[in-house]
């Protein structure tokens, strides 16, 4: 989407991570989906050469445009990081209660359990891996990554920093 940003919005863009522009029509900030949930949450602020735009890349919870589409020029938007995504999931339903969320009850029972569940499901994937079963192996396989990421979370860190582990290995050969 386009937006109008002043300082003041690019202030409480930064200090809260919730893209917040100036709307001229409404004379005052604006959080983009203050009011549907559709939330853009800041990922990276650029300036361009001439020191008069900004390009701020931000994970969106939900449609961009007021249309309802994804975006405003009605493109799809790349569902790339939505283990990311998933990782804020996980880390909100470690603060829920253990009778409602699976993953607030795997916190609940400790490292050693969240460190079994994903012994479990690599075991489980690998027997499926050599069967034919696509429908089984995918499950499994997600299964797997799921509870990797349960892991990572219980570890104090996260999927970006295993991937800049792989980026850096991969730069240095």
């Amino acid at each position: 989407m386009l937006g109008f940003m002043n300082e003041e919005a690019l202030k409480k863009t930064q200090e809260e991570g919730k893209v917040t522009f100036f709307s001229r029509s409404k004379g005052r900030l604006w959080t983009k989906g203050e009011e549907s949930g559709n939330l853009l949450l800041l990922k990276s602020i650029a300036v361009d050469c001439d020191q008069d735009t900004l390009l701020i890349k931000a994970e969106p919870l939900g449609p961009v445009c007021h249309t309802g589409a994804d975006t405003c020029w009605d493109e799809k938007n790349q569902n790339e990081d939505f283990l990311f995504l998933l990782e804020g999931i996980i880390q909100s339903r470690r603060q829920a209660s253990t009778e409602k969320s699976y993953v607030a009850s795997l916190f609940a029972a400790g490292i050693n359990k969240i460190a079994q569940k994903v012994g479990e499901e690599a075991v489980e994937l690998v027997i499926e891996a050599k069967d034919q079963n696509e429908k089984l192996f995918l499950d499994e396989a997600a299964d797997l990554l799921f509870h990797y990421l349960i892991l990572l979370n219980a570890k104090g860190t996260n999927l970006q920093k295993v991937v800049n582990v792989l980026q850096d290995r991969h730069i240095k050969k």
